[in-house]
């Protein structure tokens, strides 16, 4: 019987599941150990949840924002004439049933489909041990977490209830937590973090957002839309400061616009339970009062208690896994994927990252992770996609690109559909008009920023997408309008 090597994955959210699917197809004896469910954080309390309320939002925002320019009356016992903006309500805890119904089932789904690859799931905590054996493999110890246990070799690895694997490879896919203010601890019930808004039954009266990068702003949005009066708390001067500047400026003016309170470089110090209410104090010494206070001010990577820095695993200062393109860490035969590793804390990043860890280490055909090609979404109202450079990049000199920026209340499509907010913009190199890059803010952003993710991937230029048919009428038809102005627009006209 020939040699089969044996892989551990040490997390089961998109970086490690996807792993353990591409190392049994090569052939490899795998074994994943995950603490919570298959899925991870993404599935279970991050994307997969937080897109599914945000579905609801979305409804709601549509019909709110578009039902009388289009023509739909509505006699319902739900409209509030003295309210014209907001005629259908929300049962937040039928919502959030299904939200969590929806994860459960996803996290199932993904258990049955590594299973029958063969892939072996240990629910527990996993260590490293500090040295590889004389055979290049090394070990890991799984100790059992409450309402799981290994499935076998109890008591092995000097702990009790413990079990020791050898690895002759380590995928560390171990994903991220909430970060926490030391003076706003959430309590789960009025101070909340992200993981916990999914046990409400009643819809906060008055939220306060405190952060707003990507999860403030989608929460943020998706809270005023199902009805809550919304206050963002922003320590920067605009929102989603890590953004296309323009996407962000159409985004804070939509919110104010739906009447949120976004206060900009506000940094929130504190925040106590005041009675049935939460005060929450800024840097300044203002002070904001809500029913209700959701904390989004990042996340900390899950790499504490390990033993990884014993193995030989470079840590950044944030506790992020310094990581090569092809997913190496500074340990021989162990990688690392996902939100633990600080790259993109992007659910499609984690599973090119595992991909890429196991193709490499297996021997299969591997191209390293290029984070150029990356498409990535913002999932407010409207949603914002960017893939490639962005216009930091061209005015910061890193890139010399020309841009068309067209704004969608020139689509017909746009029209007919009662959208009023939102742009394409493409970045391409001048001279060739290979495409570089691309921003859309737009309804469904994420889907049609795809075919300039295809051209950024495949160095198309703009005078290939120009050229592509479009429906008419379609959002996709301004993608085309932008291209053709890019191909015909001289470089001296846009100085």
């Amino acid at each position: 019987m020939g040699h089969v090597t044996r892989i551990v994955i040490i997390g089961g959210g998109p970086g490690g599941y996807e792993a353990a699917l591409v190392a049994a197809q090569l052939g490899a004896e795998v074994t994943v150990v995950d603490r919570d469910g298959l899925g991870g954080a993404s599935v279970l309390t991050d994307c997969v949840p937080s897109k599914t309320l945000i579905a609801t939002a979305e409804v709601m925002t549509n019909f709110d924002s578009s039902y009388e320019e289009l023509g739909i009356r509505v006699e319902d016992s739900t409209h509030d004439p003295a309210d014209p903006a907001r005629v259908v309500g929300v049962d937040l805890g039928k919502v959030n049933r299904r939200v969590k119904r929806l994860a459960l089932a996803q996290s199932h789904d993904i258990t049955a489909s590594v299973t029958r690859a063969g892939v072996r799931v240990l629910r527990g905590r996993a260590s490293l041990e500090p040295h590889q054996d004389t055979d290049g493999s090394r070990g890991v110890v799984v100790t059992p977490v409450e309402g799981g246990g290994v499935d076998s070799g109890a008591g092995q690895g000097g702990v009790p209830g413990a079990e020791r694997l050898r690895a002759d490879a380590v995928l560390i896919a171990t994903g991220g937590h909430p970060r926490e203010i030391p003076d706003a601890r959430p309590d789960g019930e009025r101070i909340l973090n992200w993981t916990q808004v999914y046990e409400l039954e009643e819809l906060p009266e008055e939220l306060i957002v405190i952060g707003s990068g990507v999860t403030g702003a989608e929460f943020a949005g998706a809270y005023q839309a199902l009805g809550s009066q919304v206050t963002l708390v922003s320590s920067r001067d605009r929102v989603l400061p890590g953004e296309d500047a323009d996407a962000a400026a159409v985004l804070e003016d939509v919110f104010r616009r739906r009447g949120m309170n976004v206060m900009s470089r506000s940094r929130a110090a504190s925040a106590k339970r005041v009675g049935d209410r939460v005060e929450v104090t800024l840097s300044d010494g203002r002070t904001i009062s809500g029913t209700h206070c959701l904390v989004a001010v990042g996340a900390v990577p899950n790499t504490a208690d390990m033993g990884l820095a014993e193995a030989g695993v470079r840590l950044r200062e944030s506790g992020h896994i310094h990581t090569d393109r092809v997913s190496r860490t500074s340990a021989p035969g162990v990688y690392a994927a996902g939100d633990c590793t600080g790259v993109f804390a992007l659910a499609s990043v984690a599973a090119m990252q595992g991909r890429i860890a196991m193709y490499h280490f297996l021997g299969g055909a591997v191209a390293p992770l290029n984070l150029r090609t990356v498409s990535a979404n913002v999932f407010t109202d409207p949603e914002i996609a960017t893939v490639g450079y962005s216009q930091a990049d061209v005015e910061s000199g890193r890139i010399e690109a020309r841009a068309v920026k067209l704004p969608l209340l020139r689509n017909p499509r746009a029209k007919m559909q009662g959208v009023r907010d939102g742009f394409v913009k493409i970045f391409c190199r001048p001279g060739t008009g290979i495409v570089v890059g691309g921003v859309v803010v737009a309804p469904r952003a994420s889907e049609l920023i795809h075919p300039i993710s295809i051209a950024v991937d495949n160095n198309l230029t703009v005078e290939q997408i120009a050229n592509a048919f479009t429906v008419y009428p379609s959002l996709t038809g301004s993608i085309a309008e932008v291209a053709r102005q890019l191909h015909t627009r001289k470089p001296v006209e846009e100085g």
